[in-house]
């Protein structure tokens, strides 16, 4: 083993520590250890031991080794190495590098993290060719502008300032790969320059170039790869980007820009991306090899039955959706047959559900709400067994629901929705199958008859978290230059249109997060099922506008996440659980136009709603509504109450003083006037008794006024003499 020159053991499913046995293998040239996610490696003080190694490739290992950066210094003959999505730790300090010991052409440190600048010390002008750093956070931009050999340069996906113009580029010429995405940076380039290079992969999303189109585009005739989206580009596409494009080219992405004006009759790309701009006419012909046609949030118009003029085995995702598209849907599907994802929904489409989508066995997403489409579900459905999403609310169709959707669907089957449509009948107890269902939105429809007993048969729905990733994500476009280490990775995710919160919204990426039930709007009748109360994920459950009757069930307290609950205009009876005090997370809660009873339960939660909440229930007592009869006052304990408590409590103090102080003042009244009476008749009671009292006391009076007068008489007369 120790003659052994090259060790290949990509992706073989290895795990725990990175043996440090291999550096015992001193003739090795080749290491490569990538796609082992669950290998690690503390120390690599054993790669000294491997002089001659010259390609090292440690890609998805754990390297926590904070001497990573001086144990590869050490390997002077190393020219290519790999590192990404390892986890590597941020180097810093400065470090002693010869550079004349430095050999790297090719250094991949992708996806780590990665702040510091230290690790350019790594580079060397003379010899690099390839370098990929996207997904660090990585602030000051390596400095590229004298690597003259420099062939790939990825450095996206980073918190990069400043700007990239000509200047930057102008030494580079054999430059075939510039990655800029998704940076801070801001590219400007004169209208008049002319690359030295000639590129095959370009990735500038993001990147603040705007709003005029880029001229020297022009000059790249050999590009397989152009992404200019999310740039606030406007205006037309000028006319010799679409005549130049090259044959070759692979994938091209414009959305997220604000582009207008008509696109040529045909595209020939494999991934083509126009969504969320302004280009009008009608949508371009597919190309037989074509595999995703992404032209969203436009204003195409017309008819789509070009559709029916080619034949693909190569098409699997045609989202033509929020246009203005018009006319019956083309009934001839089995012409696509690996389609995956079909989205034609916010359009004008109407007509009948084309019977020949039966025929795509591979389809997973099928969106169609929000047109005008009418009739009943084709039966031939049924033979699409991948499905994962159907949404077709918003349109007029009728009929049953049909038996079969519960039957024949994978338990990967996670959104159903037939919202606002004309569906009537009862609900099929075979819907109950759908153990993988998230979100069930029969809303706004004619539905008769109970609900049925089994939708705790929802896995999905029974446990607080737990969704499962990978059946939200229906697939990731992969696309690079295996040749330069870089390569193009799009996702495309599940989205669902639900009622939440009393809001129309959009769920995207996140709808892995979102457990709903919606069943309002409809003639249901018979009591809430005591099966919903296992459901201890759902986050949001709707059963509003039917005639629901019976006790609200009094488990509902182990529906423990539950943020909406909605049971308002039925007629649902007795008395609100105390178990619906334990929903902390309520953020929602109606239960208005009902017949319940009683008191409100105590709690910081239902006492924060407000009276619109229960109005509508006239025996229904209780905070935020009256007292019930009875009721002692009890001290709320919300915040609010407190406040209110403390209001209260000091006017009662202020009341209770104001009060002592009229008690006082009248018992002072009480004394006075007692004492008036007392003195007033003691007196004169005693003069009317006695005669000689009364004589002498009249007398008294007489000569008081004798000298009264005398004195009066005096004074005037001095007055006089003066």
């Amino acid at each position: 083993m120790k003659q052994l020159q090259h060790l290949y053991l990509t992706r073989s499913h290895f795990y725990g520590v990175i043996p440090p046995q291999l550096g015992n293998l001193t003739n090795l040239r080749t290491l490569d250890l990538s796609g082992n996610d669950d290998l690690r490696s503390e120390n690599l003080d054993w790669l000294s031991r491997l002089s001659l190694l010259s390609r090292l490739d440690l890609s998805s290992s754990n390297i926590s080794d904070a001497n990573w950066m001086q144990h590869i210094l050490k390997l002077r003959s190393l020219e290519e190495l790999s590192l990404s999505h390892s986890n590597i730790p941020d180097v810093h300090g400065n470090l002693f590098v010869n550079s004349s010991s430095i050999s790297l052409s090719v250094v991949d440190l992708s996806h780590n993290k990665l702040t510091s600048d230290t690790i350019y010390s790594l580079f060397r002008p003379d010899h690099l060719t390839k370098v990929n750093l996207r997904g660090n956070k990585l602030k000051r931009l390596p400095p590229f502008s004298d690597f003259y050999k420099l062939e790939a340069l990825a450095v996206g996906f980073n918190s990069f300032q400043g700007t990239i113009t000509e200047a930057n580029l102008t030494e580079l010429r054999s430059l075939k790969v510039l990655d800029l995405s998704y940076t801070p940076l801001t590219i400007h380039i004169s209208p008049g320059w002319t690359p030295p290079f000639q590129l095959n992969f370009i990735s500038l999303a993001s990147s603040n170039m705007g709003p005029h189109f880029p001229t020297w585009i022009q000059t790249q005739s050999n590009v397989s790869s152009l992404d200019l989206s999310c740039n606030n580009i406007s205006g037309e596409v000028p006319k010799w980007f679409w005549m130049s494009l090259s044959p070759s080219l692979q994938l091209l992405n414009l959305s997220h820009n604000h582009l207008s004006g008509a696109i040529p009759r045909s595209i020939p790309s494999t991934y083509i991306y126009l969504g969320f701009n302004n280009f009008s006419g009608p949508i371009p012909l597919l190309h037989p090899s074509t595999m995703v046609f992404q032209l969203s949030h436009n204003m195409f118009s017309g008819s789509i039955s070009s559709i029916c003029t080619i034949v693909s085995e190569q098409l699997y995702l045609l989202d033509l959706s929020s246009n203005q598209l018009t006319g019956e849907l083309p009934n001839c599907w089995e012409n696509i047959s690996y389609l995956t994802i079909l989205a034609l929904a916010e359009n004008i489409f109407s007509g009948e559900i084309p019977h020949t989508l039966g025929s795509l066995s591979y389809l997973e997403v099928l969106h169609l709400r929000n047109n005008n489409l009418s009739g009943e579900l084709p039966s031939t459905l049924k033979n699409c067994t991948s499905f994962q999403l159907i949404d077709i609310g918003g349109n007029t169709l009728t009929g049953n629901i049909p038996s079969w959707i519960g039957g024949t669907f994978s338990r990967y089957f996670t959104c159903l929705l037939l919202n606002q449509n004309r569906f009537y009948g009862a609900i099929p107890s075979e819907i109950c199958n759908l153990i993988g269902i998230q979100v069930l939105d029969l809303s706004r429809n004619n539905l008769s008859g109970q609900i049925p007993q089994c939708f705790d048969n929802f896995t999905k729905l029974l446990n607080k978290g737990g969704y499962s990733g990978s059946a939200l994500q229906i697939f990731s476009v992969s696309y690079g230059f295996i040749d330069y280490g870089y390569e193009y990775i799009d996702f495309y995710y599940l989205d669902a249109l639900v009622q939440w919160k009393g809001q129309e919204s959009e769920y995207r990426k996140n709808i892995r997060l979102l457990k709903l039930i919606d069943l309002s709007s409809n003639k249901l009748v018979g009591d809430i099922p005591e099966t919903f109360s296992s459901l201890k994920g759902l986050i949001s459950l709707n059963l509003s506008r039917n005639s629901l009757t019976g006790n609200i069930n009094p488990d509902i307290g182990q529906m423990e996440v539950l943020e909406v609950l909605d049971l308002s205009r039925n007629q649902l009876t007795g008395t609100i659980p105390v178990g619906m005090a334990q929903l902390h997370s309520l953020a929602v809660l109606d239960l208005a136009n009902n017949n319940l009873s009683g008191k409100i339960p105590s709690s910081t939660q239902l006492q924060s709603f407000n009276e619109s909440s229960y109005a509508g229930n006239i025996k229904l007592c209780g905070a935020p509504l009256v007292s019930c009869p009875g009721d002692k006052l009890i001290p709320d304990t919300t915040d609010q109450g407190k406040r209110n408590n403390k209001e209260i409590k000091d006017d009662e103090d202020e009341g209770g003083f104001i009060l002592m102080r009229i008690s006082f003042w009248k018992e002072v009244g009480i004394s006075i006037v007692f004492g008036f009476i007392v003195g007033f008749w003691g007196f004169v009671g005693s003069l009317l008794i006695k005669r000689s009292w009364r004589v002498a006391y009249f007398n008294f009076w007489g000569r008081v006024g004798d000298l009264f007068y005398a004195i009066t008489i005096l004074f005037f007369g001095k007055l006089r003499r003066a």
